[in-house]
């Protein structure tokens, strides 16, 4: 039934077979078992694309709902047992690389009855169901859900370019300045259009972004920024070391408000009920994470 329901989600049987770590033709046996079992077709395939029927849809709806009854009755059976079995993470790609990646091993020695199967993709919208993730990563505001949300750290905002990108273009002084500069942006709806400062009086004031680049993740503009493309605005927890070590360059700092950016694990736990591998893995990220 997860099978068919993964099959359903993500279009097809490679795609199914990728994100379950089986082979294609394992995944088409176990569709081909399932329909001999139920007597019905339940998709119809073709060389480029795959089509439910009315037996496949009705069966599909129903399995979402069994598959989420399921995980339900895993996390009321998990309370209080040893910490095993797998969690399903998704994470943004920034703090993936930079600070979950690297507490891998640790979380795993020290928890060897438990594996984990890690995404890191930057979708702003957190849906755990549809994700099939027991607790997703997330930074900046979230939107009100029925998900329990956990801080793990907040971290200061600063614009920062890299010393190369100021050697040939110079470093802005003033707002007006900076306004003349290649500003890198993020290309999703969540993001400011503008970027906040002081505007020296007491008050603060908005300084468009306006650049030839925008992107869909930090690592990427981060990666981007180091290159000497332009100027961004970043967290310090995503580029703290290289302001560190002068791969960067803060900018305008007396004029930085001081805004910071929050960073969540958020997870389905309603009434405290929450498995042992899921309360372990988040109790880890919350002690050991340190912006």
């Amino acid at each position: 039934m997860e099978v068919f329901a993964r099959v359903v989600e993500l279009g097809g049987f490679s795609a199914a077979a990728r994100s379950l770590g089986m082979t294609p033709s394992a995944v088409s046996k176990l569709m081909s078992r399932l329909e001999a079992r139920l007597g019905a077709r339940l998709i119809n395939r073709s060389t480029r694309s795959l089509q439910l029927t009315a037996e496949g849809d009705a069966f599909f709806q129903r399995a979402v709902k069994v598959l989420a009854d399921i995980a339900e009755a895993e996390r009321e059976a998990g309370v209080g047992a040893v910490p095993r079995g797998r969690v399903r993470v998704n994470c943004n790609i920034p703090f993936g690389h930079h600070y979950l990646l690297p507490l891998v091993p640790r979380f795993l020695a020290a928890y060897p009855e438990v594996q984990l199967d890690i995404t890191l993709i930057d979708h702003v919208v957190v849906d755990l169901m549809q994700e099939r993730a027991d607790v997703a990563i997330r930074t900046g505001p979230l939107r009100e859900s029925q998900l329990i949300a956990r801080k793990l750290g907040t971290s200061r905002l600063s614009v920062v370019a890299s010393p190369d990108y100021l050697a040939r273009h110079g470093t802005p002084k003033t707002l007006a300045e900076l306004e003349e500069h290649n500003l890198l942006a993020f290309n999703f709806s969540r993001i400011l259009s503008g970027w906040p400062f002081l505007d020296g009086e007491g008050g603060n004031v908005s300084t468009p972004v306006a650049g030839n680049l925008r992107i869909s993740d930090g690592e990427s503009l981060r990666q981007l920024t180091l290159a000497g493309a332009g100027v961004a605005r970043l967290a310090h927890f995503h580029v703290g070391r290289d302001i560190a070590a002068g791969r960067l360059v803060p900018i305008l700092e007396d004029l930085n408000p001081g805004d910071t950016e929050e960073v969540f694990a958020v997870f389905i736990g309603q009434d405290g009920r929450l498995p042992a591998r899921v309360r372990a893995f988040i109790d880890f990220l919350a002690q050991e994470v340190r912006f």
